[in-house]
């Protein structure tokens, strides 16, 4: 793999965060609360960069990722980097659908010894559209324990993918909703290929029961400010339920 120009930026504050640029892609890291952090990294189309959402955790038993960067060139960068500057080693990688803006690094990082997971539905899926897949499976929604953090899957359904989980963690109410969850900075569905938007619309509420005291909300694009994304991707799916013609709602040219 060949990758270019390699900066490497700390900044110092309450909320640090730091960047990459590999050739003429950025990826950025960001605190989240405690020991969690999201890498956002971005993939070009028709020209234009789009952003992606991660997570990564800091446990006493190693690094554990949620996702995998969108170009897997970003893939050995990024676990070099944050070994470095948390002087532990990447032990463990759950992806949480199919598509390549969760999976395309899973290879590299089974090169690099991590071990990865998805669910079973997914590793399937992952075979029949030639994704790459993870080494380990589970078959049912898991709790996850890594010394200091624990961490749950849940599986509510069909929504944006035939297969997309959420992950949970419940000491710190963080729900990790990847492409499930939609942005307050999206005006539209986004890729809408493999989405169920009826089953969609259920499984966001069941979310919004479920995890109603979540304090953080991750979604699978663009910003993760605000909590009120759940109601936000509710909004845009009952739109898109209602139009002429059902989730006519591709508007940014990203594949995920």
């Amino acid at each position: 793999m060949k990758y270019l120009g390699i900066l490497f930026i700390l900044l110092f504050s309450s909320s640090h965060s730091y960047g990459q640029l590999v050739g003429d892609k950025e990826m950025a890291i960001t605190h989240l609360t405690g020991d969690f952090y999201i890498y956002t990294t971005y993939n070009f189309f028709d020209g234009i960069p789009f952003p992606s959402n991660s997570m990564y955790i800091v446990t006493e038993k190693g690094i554990v990722l949620i996702d995998t960067p969108w170009d897997p060139d970003f893939t050995k960068p990024l676990v070099d980097s944050i070994q470095k500057v948390h002087n532990m080693k990447v032990i463990m990688c759950l992806v949480t659908h199919f598509h390549d803006d969760r999976t395309a690094g899973l290879d590299i990082l089974k090169k690099m010894g991590v071990k990865t997971y998805s669910t079973t539905m997914t590793k399937r899926l992952c075979k029949q559209r030639n994704e790459k897949q993870a080494e380990f499976v589970i078959n049912r929604d898991t709790t996850f324990n890594f010394g200091n953090h624990s961490f749950s899957t849940y599986y509510p359904g069909e929504g944006h993918a035939p297969d997309n989980i959420v992950v949970w963690f419940d000491k710190e109410k963080i729900l990790y909703g990847g492409c499930l969850v939609k942005s307050l900075d999206a005006e539209k569905l986004g890729n809408v290929v493999d989405a169920n938007i009826s089953s969609w619309m259920n499984c966001i509420k069941d979310l919004m029961k479920r995890y109603a005291n979540a304090v953080y909300i991750i979604p699978g694009h663009e910003g993760w400010e605000s909590t009120k994304s759940l109601k936000h991707t509710l909004k845009l799916l009952e739109i898109a339920d209602k139009s002429p013609i059902k989730g006519l709602s591709q508007e940014k040219p990203y594949k995920n």
